[in-house]
C-alpha cells in the first residue's frame, strides 16, 4: 500500500494563479520601473516569466511570484545577487533591477493575494541542455560552479525556515514516499536511503557548510551560442540552502552521469572544479553517495509528484530517465574508482 504523503495543495511548487496579461505585464513594468517595451510569457514551474524587451532592445526577465511564494524566499535570493554583484562580478549572474523607488521589488494586490514582482537582467546564450555534451563543456561548468560557489561562500542571507524538498541534507525524508517508486526501480532507490542513514555520522560531521546554489543544472546554465563550451551565464537561485559544500558538487556532478561518456565528461567536470576549488579528504569519500541521493531523489520525488498531480505529468518526469540511468552507472562507484575518473582528487 503507498504511503498517504501528498504535497500540500498550497506550497509553491503546486500553487495556481490567474494568469497575468502580457499588457498587464508590459504596463506594471512601465509604472513600476518606468520601462517601455513588450513582453513574452516563458514557461515556469512555481511563478510567472515573461521575457521583457524594452524599447531600446535591452533585454529583462520579468518575474511574478505566485501567492503561495514566501517572501522570505524572495529576499534570500535578492540578496545573493546583490552580494555576488560586488563579492564576485566576474560570476554571470543576472543583475537584480531597481524600481523607480529604489526597491529590489514590488508587492502586487491580485485576486489570488499579494504576489511579489521583480525584474533582473536578461543573459543571453543558449541553455546547456540544448547543446552537444562534450567534455571541455563539462569542464568549464564545473570550474563554474566552483567559481560561483567561492562568490556566495561570505553570503550571511538566511534561508526561509522549513525543509526545501531538494535539499540532500534531508533525503531521509524521502523514504515516506519511497512506495510511490515502480516496483522494478525501487530496491535501488531504497539502497540509496539505507547507504545514506549508514553514512549520517559522516554526513553531519562535514565542516564546510555555507550558502549553494543547489540546482547547477542544464537548465540553469547558459552557454555561448558561438562558443558552447563557456559559460556565460547561470540563473535560477530559487533552490538555494545553508549546506555542506560538497552537496553543491554533488548535484552538478549528478547531471553528467547518464551519457554514453559519462566517465570522461564526470572526470572532466571535477576537473574543472578542483581547478578553482579543493576538496577534503571527507568530502572526497561522501561524493559517490550523494551524487546518489541526488539521482535518487530524482527518481522519487518524481514519481511521489506526478502520481500526485498526473495533469503535470510529463512536465515532473522530464528528467525522470536520465536521472534513472545516471543512478544505474553510479551505483557501485566508491571513492577509489571516483578518483580514477578524476586523478587530481588524490592530490586533496
Amino acid at each position: 500500500m503507498k504511503q498517504q504523503s501528498s504535497p500540500p495543495k498550497t506550497d509553491a511548487m503546486s500553487a495556481t494563479w490567474v494568469a497575468t496579461s502580457l499588457a498587464v505585464a508590459e504596463s506594471t513594468v512601465a509604472e513600476i520601473y518606468g520601462l517601455t517595451g513588450t513582453a513574452k510569457q516563458l514557461s515556469s514551474e512555481r511563478d510567472e516569466t515573461f521575457l521583457f524587451t524594452g524599447e531600446n532592445g535591452t533585454g529583462y526577465v520579468l518575474k511574478i511570484a505566485n501567492a503561495a511564494e514566501d517572501p522570505a524566499a524572495l529576499e534570500f535570493q535578492n540578496g545573493a545577487l546583490l552580494h555576488l554583484e560586488i563579492a564576485a562580478p566576474e560570476v554571470p549572474v543576472p543583475r537584480l533591477v531597481r524600481t523607480k523607488d529604489g526597491g529590489q521589488s514590488h508587492t502586487l494586490a491580485t485576486v489570488d493575494g499579494p504576489r511579489i514582482m521583480r525584474l533582473l537582467s536578461y543573459l543571453p546564450g543558449e541553455l546547456q541542455y540544448r547543446t552537444l555534451p562534450t567534455e571541455a563543456q563539462s569542464r568549464n561548468v564545473g570550474r563554474a560552479l566552483a567559481e560561483l560557489g567561492l562568490g556566495l561562500k561570505d553570503y550571511r542571507g538566511h534561508p526561509p525556515d522549513g525543509k526545501l524538498m531538494w535539499d540532500i541534507s534531508h533525503t531521509l525524508d524521502l523514504a515516506a514516499v519511497v512506495d510511490y517508486v515502480a516496483p522494478e526501480r525501487r530496491a535501488r532507490a531504497e539502497a540509496v536511503l539505507a547507504e545514506c542513514d549508514r553514512a549520517l555520522p559522516a554526513i553531519t560531521a562535514l565542516t564546510r557548510r555555507q550558502i549553494i546554489h543547489n540546482d547547477f543544472n542544464p537548465h540553469n546554465i547558459l552557454l555561448d551560442r558561438a562558443e558552447p563550451t563557456k559559460v556565460v551565464g547561470i540563473i535560477d537561485f530559487g533552490d538555494m540552502v545553508h549546506a555542506p559544500l560538497i552537496n553543491d558538487l554533488a548535484v552538478g556532478l549528478s547531471y553528467h552521469l547518464a551519457t554514453d561518456n559519462w566517465t570522461a565528461r564526470a572526470g572532466a567536470f571535477l576537473e574543472g572544479f578542483l581547478s578553482a576549488r579543493s576538496l577534503e579528504r571527507a568530502e572526497i569519500e561522501l561524493l559517490p553517495l550523494l551524487a546518489r541521493c541526488r539521482l535518487a531523489m530524482s527518481v522519487i520525488i518524481a514519481e511521489w509528484r506526478s502520481a500526485c498531480f498526473p495533469e503535470n505529468r510529463d512536465y515532473i518526469m522530464r528528467n525522470h530517465t536520465t536521472a534513472w540511468r545516471g543512478l544505474c552507472n553510479i551505483s557501485d562507484l566508491t571513492p577509489a574508482g571516483l578518483k580514477r575518473l578524476a586523478p587530481k582528487l588524490s592530490e586533496d
